[in-house]
């Protein structure tokens, strides 16, 4: 595998630092509670690897880019960091923006570990230099898809924003419903607005709608449009692509914040490594952490692993996905090739269907678990 020299400084023994950039959404229209979760994970392991000794003895440093959802000002920082030395990419939330991001890294030859984007084709073809952690957006919304069949609904209508996230997820659910008796009806949301959903909703004898758009704007009113209508009080709403799980969710909505299931990658019971990162994590955000800040220690996890054992050379660390085996919050993380996905994927991601208690919003019920592990290469 061909790749750039690393920069100078970058494999030094002088006690400097070795750095990771950090894409992370901290401004609107990014998703700013996703990307402050996301960044509480990736520093609070950074301090653990520090406090454990570094890297070889230099600290391990985090230089954090604000993505704010934006793809170009992504690529833009990937091109920044490049040029500042740091040994790897991490982090990002957003899937269109991860996929500019992974793009630029691949080009340059810098190695990226993405945390929480599901898109899956994260790059358009394969590539040696990006490795995922979080499940493609494929298996997940398949699971989903068997949790709405179990729990007998067939009609399901989806209201989508234009965004090449929302088209992927109608098209695998239409796909994987369709020959299973499943029905998808899609609304777009350039043409409906959050009152005229439920006519369409009454008028089609949908028994569950899916929220395959942006939060606040229009989730919450449509949220609030179908709960309001006396018509509607039999469907359910759902959320696969987890709006839910933060507590602005709650907040926004009060009540009718619950019941509205939504994908959430944690294993039913956290391992002992887990339980003391949910402490330390929940310490430091003031509120219980999402699965996303979890993902941001993991990727800390491995990178600071691969690091330790191939020093901060780029090409080294991109070379080591495959022999990565790291014990993670969530599980043994190692990476494998998967069919249709282009970049090294962790296929262990541990997958629950969940949704907030009626009886106690703060609290979480799992109603579905992913139990297949993806076919690997």
């Amino acid at each position: 595998m061909k790749a750039p020299p690393t920069p100078p400084g970058a494999e030094g023994t002088d006690g400097s630092s070795v750095q990771i950039g950090a894409l992370v959404p901290l401004t609107r229209p990014g998703w700013v509670e996703a990307g402050q979760h996301l960044l509480a994970g990736l520093e609070l392991a950074v301090r653990e690897v520090n406090d454990a000794g570094g890297i070889g003895g230099r600290p391990l440093e985090l230089v954090v880019r604000d993505t704010a959802a934006d793809p170009q000002r992504a690529a833009a920082a990937v091109d920044e960091l490049a040029r500042l030395g740091v040994a790897a990419l991490a982090g990002e939330y957003h899937s269109v923006v991860a996929r500019a991001a992974a793009a630029r890294a691949d080009a340059l030859g810098l190695p990226f570990l993405c945390s929480s984007a599901v898109l899956d084709a994260l790059t358009e073809e394969p590539t040696e230099w990006v490795a995922r952690l979080a499940p493609p957006q494929s298996r997940g919304w398949r699971i989903y898809a068997d949790f709405l069949l179990g729990a007998g609904h067939s009609r399901i209508a989806v209201v989508a924003e234009p965004s090449v996230y929302w088209a992927s997820g109608a098209r695998i659910l239409r796909e994987y419903l369709a020959p299973r008796g499943g029905t998808v009806i899609e609304l777009d949301m350039r043409v409906h607005a959050p009152t005229a959903v439920c006519d369409v909703l009454v008028e089609n004898r949908a028994t569950a709608l899916l929220l395959l758009v942006g939060h606040p704007e229009p989730a919450v009113p449509i949220v609030k449009s179908v709960r309001r209508d006396e018509r509607l009080a039999e469907i359910m709403i759902g959320a696969p692509a987890g709006q839910p799980e933060f507590a602005e969710w709650v907040t926004s909505l009060g009540d009718d914040s619950t019941a509205i299931p939504f994908l959430r990658y944690l294993p039913e019971r956290l391992s002992p490594l887990g339980a003391r990162v949910e402490t330390a994590l929940r310490e430091r955000l003031a509120e219980a952490p999402s699965f996303v800040a979890f993902e941001g220690y993991d990727t800390i996890a491995v990178l600071a692993d691969v690091l330790r054992s191939h020093g901060a050379d780029r090409a080294r660390t991109a070379e080591s996905w495959p022999s990565v085996a790291v014990e993670g919050t969530r599980g043994q993380i190692e990476f494998s090739r998967t069919p249709g996905i282009s970049v090294w994927q962790w296929a262990w991601t541990p997958i629950q269907v969940v949704d907030r208690d009626p009886a106690e919003p703060d609290r979480f019920r799992i109603l579905h678990t992913g139990c297949d592990r993806m076919e690997v290469l």
